[in-house]
């Protein structure tokens, strides 16, 4: 089991194989692969959870130095990661998806 939550973003992550990615999605509860991201919605009870779980989340990534696609909503927010400058999905998305589910229990 690899644990993405210590680890760091790197500037030139490559693109994993398939297998790589479905043997890392195994270790993740929530997320699937979606055209060729991975992907999590988060739910919550109300916009303000939303907005502050949004906010740390945006927090992470700016110092990661790797950005999502987010779709926000009154009482969710769809959260898409893949590494474009790598043509797929890295280990960096892990890394940030780790993250992520994380904030939950501070926001959640």
């Amino acid at each position: 089991m690899t644990d993405f939550l210590e680890q760091k973003c790197t500037q030139r992550a490559a693109a994993m194989s398939e297998a790589e990615v479905q043997r890392h999605l195994a270790q993740f509860s929530g997320w699937h692969l979606s055209a060729g991201a991975i992907e999590k919605t988060f739910a919550f009870k109300a916009w303000l959870e939303t907005v502050a779980f949004v906010d740390a989340l945006a927090w992470v990534c700016h110092v990661e130095d790797h950005h999502p696609e987010l779709l926000v909503s009154f009482d969710r927010c769809t959260i898409r990661f893949s590494t474009h400058s790598a043509g797929g999905i890295s280990r960096n998305d892990f890394i940030c998806a780790a993250k992520a589910d994380a904030l939950i229990a501070f926001v959640g």
